[in-house]
């Protein structure tokens, strides 16, 4: 339950006049709109800042040998935030990478372990990690791939 300011005017002597009202604190029995209570919009020059936030964060997975696998995550935050990614804690190259997603191609069984992104911006900084599990099903067996991309999640 949120705490609200009182503020109280006191009867003056007929020559006094009573202080004004607050512009945020309504009268009693006043009917307040939405536009009179909410704070305006910050001007042109005055944008407002946010530290990074995951929308959607990173989900553990497990693909087979020779697959494909997409680790995605959406991020907001103002300014837009810089991604990072690293495995098993050393960062990666995301050379020829979109924004959100992390491409591993062609898995291979050093490509199991911890996946991170980190965002940051210059507000604050955000995590998103994820285990990724790389199956050698053993030769002869397809794997579990539609189109070259993995499709398991745990």
């Amino acid at each position: 339950m949120r705490k609200a300011e009182v503020q109280m005017t006191l009867k003056k002597g007929a020559g006094e006049a009573a202080p004004a009202r607050s512009p945020t604190v309504p009268p009693k029995r006043s009917k307040v709109s939405a536009e009179k209570v909410a704070p305006e919009p910050p001007g042109p020059g005055h944008a407002a800042l946010s530290a990074p936030a995951f929308a959607r964060k990173m989900r553990n997975a497990a693909v087979g040998t020779g697959c494909d696998i997409r680790l995605k995550v959406t991020v907001a935050g103002d300014p837009q935030p810089s991604l990072y990614w690293y495995h098993n804690d050393e960062l990666l190259n995301m050379d020829n990478q979109e924004y959100g997603g992390l491409w591993i191609r062609d898995c291979k069984p050093s490509d199991a372990g911890l996946y991170t992104c980190i965002a940051n911006n210059h507000v604050g900084e955000a995590r998103s990690s994820a285990v990724l599990a790389v199956l050698d099903l053993g030769e002869g067996t397809d794997p579990p791939c539609i189109r070259g991309v993995a499709l398991l999640h745990l």
